[in-house]
């Protein structure tokens, strides 16, 4: 989770929830609660570093931190606790949250492996015509994955942030890391008070990631961007395949 966060500026979380349902035996809901948390944590540490590198658009940030903040409190208080356990049965498979969340999860998972996979360039002076309007409306967007699915959102983050900001690799990967940071720790404490914590467990986790991090980091220096982002392209993809088939077999 650290090294791809410290790498690429996202996927982290894309990686926590179903490590912390299928290792760790986590209940979906809750591990999106943790999965904020753990990956929040990594994405602060990484974000202070990118930061004092000067690496980090501060009104990138703000402009995506006030719509996506406000859209996770929004979502964790008032759309999760809406779903209810049993949603019902299709073609005699019982549908619920917890097995709801997952696939979506894993469809999220395919669609961002095949973006990554398959790359795309924008011209900067064409980025930079982007209206701040788009801004807004793409962080309502990550705004409710975050609060929903307990991902950061770096994996949309990053086309976001070159596409409409005009931000080159390096800062957007810093920016993404800030903006992740912001959404993911508020997130989790939207939560904090309304289900029990296993704090050993996910400080645990937590400093593993923090530790990745900067290995990831370090690696980014020797390692080209468009070869990370399509390797972890590939490892995201399998790992949403192998989701979907483990839920609906």
């Amino acid at each position: 989770v650290g090294l791809s966060l410290g790498l690429i500026g996202g996927g982290g979380s894309i990686l926590t929830v179903p490590l912390l349902v299928y290792l760790f035996g986590i209940e979906p809901v809750v591990a999106t609660s943790y999965s904020l948390f753990i990956v929040g944590i990594a994405a602060l540490v990484g974000a202070a570093r990118n930061y004092r590198q000067g690496q980090v658009d501060t009104r990138t940030t703000l402009i995506f931190g006030i719509t996506s903040v406000i859209t996770v409190i929004l979502t964790r208080r008032l759309v999760v606790p809406a779903i209810p356990r049993h949603i019902g049965s299709i073609g005699g498979i019982e549908v619920t949250n917890s097995m709801l969340t997952m696939i979506l999860f894993a469809v999220l998972m395919l669609f961002a492996s095949i973006s990554m996979i398959r790359g795309r360039k924008v011209e900067k002076d064409e980025a930079e015509r982007r209206s701040e309007f788009m801004l807004f409306l793409y962080g309502t967007g990550i705004g409710f994955v975050t609060g929903f699915l307990g991902a950061g959102g770096g994996f949309l983050l990053i086309p976001a942030l070159v596409f409409f900001a005009g931000l080159d690799m390096k800062r957007a990967i810093g920016t993404s890391l800030s903006i992740i940071a912001m959404n993911s720790l508020i997130g989790f404490a939207s939560d904090v008070w309304f289900m029990p914590i296993d704090w050993a467990l996910l400080l645990s986790i937590s400093a593993v990631a923090v530790a990745g991090i900067f290995g990831g980091m370090a690696l980014g220096k020797k390692i080209p961007g468009k070869n990370l982002q399509k390797g972890f392209g590939w490892f995201v993809l399998i790992t949403g395949i192998y989701i979907l088939i483990k839920e609906l077999l």
